[in-house]
């Protein structure tokens, strides 16, 4: 059958990666994963409790496309809590995960042919989504010295219909403080294009709280998810707030895209957000991490790197090393078996010179991923 042009998207290098470490775990080998941004742990007991006790209750089906009720005021309170942001629950929609957030956005804001911008490096599925519903991603380079977010200098005189941001970032862990969140959301409003935050990384911070957009405006979309602070990836749930004129306009796709997010999950996630000492816990293992693989990297090899204000992640510049940052995390799994992510997954430009190490895992196979890599370098 014929495809569209639609469907001709990248692959996710990532995912490929996984798969290449799941085959050498299959064999019977011991892969230490750096690649996938994926929690150690899981979700938090509470979670799993509350499912078990809904389940022993009665059926789940079919929820509000919005939500459960509960949940969307949970989520609400927590803007308080965290940001001292006071947010109407009718604002917040609950999703299938941020991926389903990230097509209900972008399908609510942009035409077929719209150019939005993305950051480079940045999380690659934005650019693959957005060509999928027919828009134009265009990459904006970001610099070391801007830490490697964008800047309103980046998109001047661009005639972007919208600017997607994340703070802290996908793959460097870096985040914007609030003057920098309000250049770009004032240089949006300037020229009429719409400011989506993608915030999923909140609550994995080290030594400041991160900026929410929520704080400078309401005129945006902020995009977030259960997967990262509160552990749960496979439950495929998350959340975006809206402007309260763009509510009856996402509730409208949402309804026939996906009907609504998981019920299970919804439940689940709505005990986690209670679950603060195991989730604190999580948090000193990221922590630890951290420290390792700041202290660790370098003495490695891997001696140019951004210090990450959140997330899991170290993003290394290895143009010392290799022009070819696919053929280096294929030898480092073969030969170290440590699974990382090439940097072509986040800019296809310039990631053929950098590679991204995740931290989300136990500090014991952090620690001996650490040595492998040691080891390996020692070799080259």
């Amino acid at each position: 059958m014929r495809n569209s042009s639609r469907s001709e998207v990248d692959p996710f290098i990532v995912m490929d990666v996984m798969q290449a470490a799941a085959r050498a775990e299959a064999a019977g080998r011991h892969i230490i994963h750096m690649e996938v941004g994926q929690p150690g742990t899981g979700a938090p007991k509470g979670a799993a409790a509350a499912l078990t006790t809904a389940m022993d209750q009665g059926s789940l089906g079919y929820t509000v496309a919005l939500g459960i009720p509960e949940l969307r005021a949970r989520v609400a309170r927590m803007y308080g809590e965290w940001y001292n942001v006071d947010l109407d629950p009718n604002r917040v929609v609950i999703t299938s995960g941020s991926s389903g957030a990230f097509i209900l956005a972008f399908t609510a804001l942009f035409d077929s042919g719209d150019r939005v911008g993305i950051g480079a490096p940045g999380y690659p599925s934005y650019r693959q989504i957005l060509g999928a519903l027919g828009m134009v991603p265009v990459d904006l380079p970001t610099a070391a010295e801007n830490r490697y977010q964008p800047v309103p200098a980046d998109f001047a005189n661009m005639d972007l219909r919208g600017l997607m941001v994340a703070s802290p970032a996908n793959p460097t862990g870096t985040m914007l403080d609030r003057p920098a969140l309000s250049a770009l959301i004032g240089a949006c409003h300037e020229t009429g294009a719409s400011f989506i935050s993608d915030e999923i990384y909140h609550g994995v911070e080290y030594e400041k709280k991160a900026v929410t957009a929520l704080e400078v405006t309401d005129e945006c979309y902020v995009i977030n998810s259960f997967s990262k602070y509160f552990s749960m990836t496979g439950w495929r749930v998350g959340w975006m707030v809206v402007p309260e004129d763009q509510v009856r306009v996402v509730e409208r796709i949402a309804q026939n895209m996906f009907i609504c997010a998981p019920h299970a999950s919804q439940v689940a996630a709505l005990a986690a957000m209670d679950c603060d000492d195991e989730l604190q816990a999580n948090m000193d293992v990221y922590r630890a991490n951290r420290a390792l693989m700041l202290d660790g990297l370098p003495k490695a090899g891997f001696d140019r790197i951004a210090p990450p204000d959140g997330a899991f992640y170290v993003y290394a510049d290895v143009s010392e090393i290799t022009q070819d940052s696919r053929a280096l995390a294929a030898d480092i799994l073969e030969k170290a078996g440590v699974a990382v992510t090439p940097g072509l997954d986040f800019d296809p430009l310039r990631g053929h010179t950098t590679l991204r190490f995740s931290y989300a895992r136990s500090t014991a196979d952090i620690r001996d991923g650490l040595e492998r890599l040691s080891a390996y370098m020692k070799t080259r």
